[in-house]
C-alpha cells in the first residue's frame, strides 16, 4: 500500500473504537510500530464524517509530522486544542505518537476534564503506560492493543481473493505489516 491508496478495513478495531465513542474514557491504541495505529485513526475519522460529525469537530495531530513541532510543549498543545474546540458539540481529539510530547499526560488529563471531548491517543507501548501515565490516568482510559494485519485483512487488500495458498505463503514471507503489501 502506498500513500493515497484505499485503506485496508480493520473492522475489529473500528468496532472497539465505536464501542467507546463518546464515553468519558481516553482511548489508548497501543501496538508495535507500523502495525496500523495511525491508519485506524484515519478509518475511524472517515466513519465519524460519514455519520454526521463535521470536520471542525475533529482535531488530529501526528507528532511525527514536523508541521506540529510547535506543539511538542504540553502547554502549547493544550492551548492549541482548546482554542479549536467547537462549543456545544462533541469534539474528537486524535493525538498520534503522543509520547513525543514531554509531560503529555498533563495535557491529556486536562482535556479529558473538559465537557464534550472524546480523546484518542496512540504511541509507543514502552512510553504510553509507563509509571506516571498509568498513575495519572488510572481508571480513565481503555487500551486497545493492535496487531499487524490478520490473514483475512491481508487478503482483503487484493481485488482477487483466489489462490489463497499462494497468498498465505506471501503473507508468511513478506510479513503481516500493512506497508509490505504489493502496490
Amino acid at each position: 500500500m502506498t500513500k493515497g491508496e484505499d485503506l485496508i478495513n480493520r473492522p475489529e478495531y473500528l468496532k472497539k473504537l465505536h464501542q467507546f465513542k463518546d464515553k468519558n474514557v481516553i482511548k489508548v491504541i497501543m501496538g508495535i510500530r507500523r502495525c496500523g495505529k495511525s491508519t485506524i485513526f484515519e478509518l475511524f475519522q472517515k466513519d465519524l464524517l460519514k455519520n454526521g460529525i463535521t470536520k471542525d469537530q475533529i482535531q488530529s495531530i501526528n507528532f511525527e509530522n514536523m508541521d506540529f513541532e510547535h506543539l511538542l510543549n504540553y502547554r502549547a498543545l493544550h492551548e492549541h486544542i482548546k482554542s479549536k474546540l467547537v462549543p456545544d458539540k462533541m469534539n474528537y481529539i486524535f493525538l498520534d505518537e503522543i509520547q513525543n510530547v514531554e509531560n503529555f499526560q498533563k495535557t491529556v488529563d486536562s482535556l479529558q476534564l473538559l465537557p464534550n471531548t472524546d480523546i484518542y491517543i496512540t504511541g509507543s507501548n514502552a512510553h504510553l503506560l509507563s509509571g506516571e501515565l498509568a498513575t495519572l490516568l488510572s481508571g480513565r482510559y481503555v487500551t486497545i492493543n493492535m496487531l499487524p494485519l490478520s490473514f483475512k485483512e491481508y487478503v482483503s487488500s487484493f481485488a482477487d481473493s483466489s489462490d489463497l495458498g499462494r497468498k498465505f505463503k506471501d503473507y508468511l514471507i513478506n510479513s503481516s505489516f500493512p506497508y509490505t503489501l504489493p502496490s
